[in-house]
């Protein structure tokens, strides 16, 4: 599994947004599509929530990457 480390610049960050920020998902859209879906995992637990906010220690899991966010 590939580990990209993304930096924070506030407190927090939209799971949607974290997606397309880190080149995971090409735009928005597609990363609410693959959360709606199922397919990310936030700290081992699957989350459907498009605005859930990412915080500085979670690590987030989705086609085969996992971000460490800091």
């Amino acid at each position: 599994m590939d580990e990209i480390s993304f930096k924070l610049s506030t407190d927090s960050i939209e799971l949607c947004r974290l997606l397309k920020a880190t080149g995971l998902c090409e735009s928005g859209g597609a990363a609410k599509q693959v959360i709606t879906a199922g397919e990310v995992c936030v700290n081992g637990r699957v989350e459907i929530r498009k605005a859930f906010q990412v915080r500085s220690g979670d690590r987030v899991e989705y086609a085969g990457a996992a971000v460490l966010v800091q």
